[in-house]
């Protein structure tokens, strides 16, 4: 209140002086002596602006820095022709066809010991809903020894169908082996052509489907069985049906359960004698399986029926990362069946005699090794096995003339085996591959040997696309001697072998490259079958044309 009393009196002086003085200027009206008052006042009212938030537009600044992304990539070991390239938008084609480029190629040739060669490869369909791809090659060739001759046809065809989540897949073939058994005396014995041939033709189908997707149960599954009737110039013949009805459970990335059934029904005649056989096989193997990025696990039992016989086989294996990506050490304890029948043991020996007897081979192995990864492009497998085999069959000469082979059941073999293998692969641009195999052969109880079987054998391939028109390739297979059981009774330690073929394609136009192979490069007269040596150096060359 005192504080406004003061200011009222101050406000009428100021007025009273203004009166006064205004009135002195009128009355003198002397404006020589005007006098100015300025009064200044230390206060002065104002109404304080109303604070408020103001909200603005405004764009965020850009992060231009770029983040560092450490991946922690595993070297790679597998590189393909194809790449990735960039999307990039088109214009819609009106031409809709699928362009699946060359699809077609045909491989022609001739060489030394009156070898023509022709192999092609077609296919059909448009890769999506269907697919049919067909092959087929001849080669005959006629050695310096009488009978040495030899020729192979075959004609085979693959087709797919897909749907939406699976395919339906199928295959028939028809090959033909010819053979003479030329493994005799040539200055004590002579035979027709007719007695000494050996002539096997393979007629096989197959069907089968799998899943192309992943279904609601993530179930994986691919059954299919596959059918031969497999004869000798009519005078064996053999049916035999393979059934495989393989499925896979997933539970999680980490845990799922397969399955796997097998069967092989085999049936064998001989038109002469009228033998018959029956070789029926069936093998159940259920396993359980553990992924991790360190740590694989298989465990499973495997029960199989082997004719009369009931066995339950083991199924367990595991790989162990010691350290990620460079090394890895494995083990396991497995076992399993091999089916023989006369197709598979006239493949692995075209000179024998018709079979009176089938056994399958039980084999069972105790195992462990190691895996390592060097650098991108290196890596090497190693391991030693103990191996026990029950019923192996074992090739023998005849006690005749020896140009032919009987089998000889042996009911157990004991093998310690170390195996190795290393490959180096860069792309598609060179490939080198090679593998080590010694077997130690013990333990047998029906034969003092281990007859033909090799106890040592390395093998190696050489891939290499030296420049763009030219590829370079070779490939080494060298064995130590198997022992032999002579038509005398007498033994025999065979000589080893090294056969190194070497050879180059060279591309002239997009659509013709020529071709040029050299087979036993050191001429080596080895005998892989006793009384049997090889070709030696043989020279083919030709063409091959795209379309």
């Amino acid at each position: 209140m005192q504080f406004l009393q003061n200011n009222i009196y101050k406000f009428f002086a100021v007025a009273l002086i203004f009166f006064i003085t205004n009135g002195n200027a009128y009355a003198q009206n002397d404006t020589s002596r005007r006098q100015t008052i300025e009064i200044t006042s230390s206060y002065k009212p104002e109404l304080r602006n109303t604070v408020k938030i103001n909200l603005y537009a405004s764009p965020i600044t850009a992060d231009t820095s770029r983040p560092r992304l450490a991946y922690n990539i595993p070297p790679q070991n597998l590189f393909f022709t194809y790449q990735p390239i960039s999307l990039k938008p088109l214009a819609l084609d009106i031409d809709t066809a699928l362009q699946l480029g060359d699809r077609n190629q045909l491989k022609v040739g001739i060489g030394s010991f009156t070898t023509p060669y022709v192999a092609g490869a077609f296919s059909f369909g448009d890769g999506k809903k269907n697919l049919l791809n067909v092959y087929g090659n001849y080669i005959s060739s006629r050695g310096k020894i009488d009978n040495q001759d030899f020729s192979e046809i075959s004609v085979k065809g693959d087709g797919s169908i897909f749907t939406a989540k699976n395919e339906i897949y199928a295959n028939a073939g028809f090959a033909q082996h010819e053979y003479y058994q030329y493994g005799y005396n040539h200055s004590k014995y002579s035979f027709a052509k007719a007695d000494i041939r050996r002539s096997y033709q393979d007629l096989s189908a197959g069907i089968g489907l799998r899943n192309t997707a992943v279904n609601d149960l993530n179930f994986i599954y691919d059954p299919h069985l596959e059918l031969h009737a497999f004869s000798r110039e009519n005078k064996a013949t053999e049916t035999t049906l393979i059934l495989n009805l393989p499925a896979e459970k997933k539970f999680s990335e980490s845990v799922s359960i397969k399955i796997n059934a097998t069967g092989n029904f085999d049936k064998y005649e001989q038109k002469q004698t009228g033998l018959q056989v029956t070789n029926n096989l069936f093998e159940l193997a259920p396993e359980f399986v553990f992924y991790s990025d360190r740590f694989t696990f298989h465990g499973g039992v495997t029960p199989a029926w082997n004719n009369n016989d009931v066995n339950l086989l083991p199924n367990i294996y595991a790989e162990v990362q010691l350290q990620k990506n460079i090394l890895m050490v494995q083990a396991g304890w497995i076992g399993n069946y091999i089916a023989n029948s006369f197709r598979t043991l006239s493949g692995e020996n075209p000179y024998m005699q018709d079979p009176t007897f089938l056994n399958n081979t039980k084999e069972v192995q105790y195992y462990g090794g190691i895996k390592a990864t060097v650098g991108k492009h290196f890596n090497f497998n190693a391991r030693a096995a103990f191996i026990n085999y029950n019923d192996v069959p074992l090739f023998i000469n005849d006690n005749v003339d020896g140009k032919s082979f009987y089998i000889k059941n042996e009911s157990r073999i004991d093998n310690f085996q170390i195996h190795g293998d290393l490959n180096f692969i860069n792309q598609d641009k060179f490939t080198l591959t090679t593998a080590l195999d010694l077997n130690t052969y013990t333990g047998l109880l029906d034969n003092s040997k281990a007859w033909e079987l090799i106890p040592l054998k390395l093998t190696g391939s050489l891939r290499w696309n030296a420049f763009k028109q030219v590829l370079i390739k070779g490939d080494l297979f060298a064995f130590s001697g198997a022992k032999a059981l002579l038509s005398d009774g007498s033994e025999k330690t065979l000589k080893g072998g090294t056969d190194l073929s070497a050879g180059a394609e060279f591309k002239i136009t997009k659509r013709f490259s020529a071709w040029l192979d050299f087979d036993n490069l050191l001429n080596s007269k080895y005998e892989r079958w006793n009384n049997y040596p090889v070709y030696g150096l043989q020279v083919i060359g030709g063409v091959l044309i795209h379309f």
